[in-house]
């Protein structure tokens, strides 16, 4: 007789939370007393940007992401709102754009200059003109240059093309009708075709995100859902919300199915929201608990029993909202899979927070890097109004990976001779469509590698790696990074 395992194999069972030394917060934030359910953060690889307090309107800081420390009481806002801002999202191809939405019931889209900001900025790149009541949520597309999607107390979701050389937009490209009540979340899936809502009617919607048509729709009478989350290509949602007895729980959906969960689970008793964050290259989902210090942290697998909990960071200090850091912002010296941004509004903090998988070695770590999402957009705006849709583009998070990186990973080193062509096609972009990515093959001849990437031709190897051109990239410098 044969007993199952004690312990499930993983590489992610021991990641651990790792908050950042006092020095490396940024302090003296007057971050909003808002009590909107939102993150009020936003953060990308050059700057963070966080809701703030102010008077007579709305307004939201821009601090570049090394300019840790006490901030200066006379920090330049962006304030063009005339009621208190809601929600902020940067552009996920222009890390020097950024949406907002407020109660004064518009969208403004800012530039943001590539310099430190030495004055308010009060004129939007882009004014949108169309809800009634306020907006509370705003959504990038994730595949679809400057396609923005914003949801508003008026129970509508409007569809933006930003394409649009007017400075006041005043018609949506679609608007969806689908909702009878407010609207409290939005994610999309991997290639944006489908949007998951959840709605003050304790319903989830899986919506065709082109023409509005609802695909499917779940009423399970004991969960009252809050947060609803693509599981990346899993097929799956996941939610957060209350049982009828008012406990914090989650559950997991089938994406063609929404009639019953696949999974109902109570965590606590506690009042405040639950906010999800996936990563589908690790397959790690993070529960964040606002008004707790508590981030609990899950791995997702096909199978039952799906939900595979791992650890939970816990601190005495509780999060009003938090923002998360794009993986091409990492660092993947130190085997660094996540980052948060915590907001504790009681000392004026914020605080990064590295969720870290211990490893001895300082080389880079493959396995627990896959090709991820890029800074490059797979289709422009009419591309996809016009009905197309396509997975995102990848780029390795490698220091200094080159052409080779770009090509389909799951050819073999004898092969890759013959696909010049074909890497001379996905380079331009500096990297390549989720679509028909099978499993990362193991190319162990690093020779070979670079034989083929001295071969192409010169123009050809300036691809893209970690959002960056390559020549700006920093030597290997070990053997193993060679």
């Amino acid at each position: 007789m044969s007993w199952p395992p004690q312990y499930r194999s993983s590489k992610f069972r021991h990641v651990y939370g790792k908050a950042a030394s006092k020095e490396k917060c940024y302090d003296c934030v007057p971050i909003t007393h808002n009590v909107h359910d939102n993150n009020f953060c936003a953060v990308n690889p050059h700057f963070i940007a966080v809701v703030t307090e102010c008077t007579g309107g709305g307004a939201f800081l821009v601090i570049p992401i090394h300019q840790t420390g006490k901030l200066d009481p006379h920090y330049p806002k962006v304030c063009g709102h005339k009621g208190n801002v809601l929600d902020i999202k940067w552009n996920p191809f222009n890390d020097f754009v950024i949406a907002s939405c407020s109660e004064d019931a518009t969208v403004k889209v800012w530039d943001i200059p590539k310099h430190l900001l030495t004055r308010n900025i009060t004129n939007p790149k882009k004014e949108l003109l169309g809800h009634v009541r306020r907006v509370g949520l705003i959504e990038w597309h994730p595949t679809a240059n400057n396609i923005l999607f914003s949801s508003g107390y008026d129970y509508k979701i409007m569809v933006w093309n930003l394409d649009s050389s007017e400075a006041v937009i005043s018609n949506p490209v679609k608007i969806l009708e689908a909702h009878k009540d407010v609207v409290l979340s939005m994610s999309f899936n991997t290639d944006g075709s489908l949007l998951a809502t959840a709605c003050r009617d304790r319903k989830i919607r899986l919506i065709d995100a082109r023409s509005g048509t609802v695909v499917q729709e779940a009423s399970y009478k004991s969960h009252r859902v809050n947060k609803v989350l693509f599981l990346g290509n899993m097929k799956k949602l996941f939610s957060t919300g209350t049982s009828r007895w008012n406990n914090r729980q989650i559950a997991l959906w089938d994406q063609n199915d929404l009639s019953v969960p696949l999974l109902e689970e109570d965590l606590d008793g506690s009042s405040g929201l639950l906010f999800p964050f996936y990563d589908s290259d690790t397959h790690m989902l993070y529960v964040v608990g606002k008004g707790d210090g508590n981030i609990r942290y899950y791995e997702i697998s096909p199978e039952k029993p799906y939900l595979n909990y791992l650890m939970e960071y816990r601190s005495h200090l509780p999060q009003k909202g938090i923002g998360m850091m794009p993986k091409r912002g990492l660092e993947v010296s130190a085997c660094e899979i996540f980052r948060f941004y915590k907001l504790i509004p009681t000392k004026s903090l914020i605080e990064p927070i590295s969720m870290i998988v211990p490893r001895r070695s300082e080389s880079y770590q493959e396995d627990i890097y896959p090709l991820t999402t890029g800074a490059q957009p797979a289709l422009t705006a009419q591309e996809w109004l016009n009905g197309v849709n396509k997975g995102p583009l990848l780029v390795s998070l490698r220091p200094g990976s080159g052409a080779v990186n770009s090509l389909p990973q799951f050819l073999e080193p004898e092969s890759l001779m013959e696909t010049t062509d074909l890497n001379q096609h996905q380079c331009r972009g500096g990297s390549m469509p989720l679509e028909g990515m099978q499993k990362p093959s193991k190319i162990e001849d690093g020779r070979k590698q670079l034989k083929v990437a001295e071969k192409l031709p010169e123009n050809e190897q300036m691809c893209l790696s970690n959002g960056f051109d390559i020549s700006e990239c920093p030597p290997p410098k070990t053997e193993n990074e060679v």
